[in-house]
């Protein structure tokens, strides 16, 4: 089970790392800027700066996780390091869960992004917290 989780927490981790680098790195591409809805170049000139802070937050978690596992993989059972790196590995799931939530309640176009963001970062939630 800890295999897993660590499996689908580390995907999670790539997920998230992936949209950062949609939001803060290539969101000038009109391809990019589509993908999150918005219609015409001068919103997405708008809401870039937006998209630049929220990809940062998106490679905060992942980078939350990632570290969270090589801790927890690092010390045996018991250790300072297991106990660190599975809080933050849960810390970091959590709030990826969470914000999956949250786009959930801005309307049911989001369903499928929220998907995407959520599900991975909560089955390895729930398979890290009764491993």
């Amino acid at each position: 089970m800890v295999i897993l989780a660590t499996v689908l927490g580390a995907l999670a981790a790539v997920v998230h790392v992936y949209i950062f680098v949609l939001e803060s790195v290539r969101w000038t591409a009109p391809r990019v800027w589509r993908r999150f809805g918005i219609g015409d170049q001068q919103a997405a000139d708008t809401v870039r700066p937006m998209a630049y802070n929220q990809g940062f937050y998106n490679l905060f978690l992942a980078v939350g996780a990632a570290l969270g596992l090589v801790l927890f993989w690092a010390g045996g059972p018991g250790t300072v390091a297991d106990v660190a790196g599975r809080t933050l590995v849960l810390f970091s799931l959590g709030c990826m869960a969470g914000a999956a939530l949250v786009l959930i309640t801005t309307g049911r176009r989001y369903l499928a992004a929220a998907a995407v963001q959520g599900v991975l970062p909560l089955a390895a939630f729930v398979l890290f917290l009764f491993a």
